[in-house]
């Protein structure tokens, strides 16, 4: 027997429903009970649409990161270093970054004295550039370096066969960096890494969150094994929003 809902017109509905109700009473009442639930059950459905919080502006963020540890419960983070996972979890949505980050024992205190000392951040894309704060970063005199889009960069790139990340990286390495980060591009932490090996780069701090699927997740436990201060997230998640949120977490512990 076909179902009714295959039935394409309400001339053929309506003699299918007759033929069922003379030719198979049973089936046609309990196709009339499970109408009659469903209806009531989307009905029940569009009653209780869910309650929106009654919030200001000023009072999400706090209510976000009150929910956050709420959820989260203990952890081992020092304070300082929650803080930067704890913005990289209300910038994504996913606790999974509570089990997947990972810093280096200096981390948050390198960070912190190249933030005060006015060195410049290097960042990977312009949408990273875009989300961190410049007023908070101003106030020690530092600035955002991300030369990806310059014409010297695509040119770099082009004749030497490298990525525009990798010819960008290149090109900013004496640029005063404090921390240089990368949320987006594994051949940008790649060149980073390669440069501070070869003792021509020298950050105080590396934070490398690439996302993806070719070598995002390799080039992060690469730079788990160093001995210089990183903050990473193992695996294939990460992403320029996981980036911008840990350098902005700095910032703020910067200024407090």
């Amino acid at each position: 027997m076909q179902p009714l809902n295959y039935v394409e017109d309400l001339e053929t509905a309506s003699l299918f429903q007759q033929k069922l109700q003379r030719e198979h009473p049973k089936s046609y009442a309990l196709y009339v009970l499970r109408s009659y639930l469903e209806q009531k059950r989307l009905n029940n459905n569009i009653m209780s649409l869910p309650e929106l919080q009654k919030i200001g502006p000023l009072e999400i963020e706090a209510e976000s990161f009150r929910i956050i540890e709420a959820e989260l419960g203990p952890t081992a983070f020092s304070l300082e270093q929650f803080a930067v996972v704890r913005r990289c979890i209300h910038a994504t949505g996913d606790f999974s970054f509570a089990e997947n980050l990972r810093f280096h024992p200096q981390a948050i205190k390198a960070g912190l004295q190249a933030i005060r000392a006015g060195k410049n951040i290097l960042v990977d894309v312009n949408m990273a550039a875009s989300g961190i704060s410049k007023q908070l970063l101003a106030q020690f005199g530092g600035r955002i370096i991300c030369r990806v889009a310059d014409n010297k960069v695509a040119e770099r790139a082009k004749s030497k066969m490298m990525t525009r990340s990798e010819a960008a990286v290149e090109l900013s390495s004496q640029e005063n960096i404090g921390i240089a980060v990368v949320g987006n591009a594994p051949t940008a932490l790649l060149k980073i890494m390669d440069l501070i090996e070869t003792g021509n780069f020298a950050p105080d701090l590396v934070i490398g969150v690439p996302v993806g699927f070719v070598n995002a997740a390799e080039s992060k436990a690469i730079l788990a094994s160093k001995a210089y201060p990183f903050i990473t997230a193992l695996g294939r998640k990460g992403g320029t929003p996981v980036a911008v949120a840990a350098v902005n977490a700095l910032l703020r512990l910067a200024t407090a």
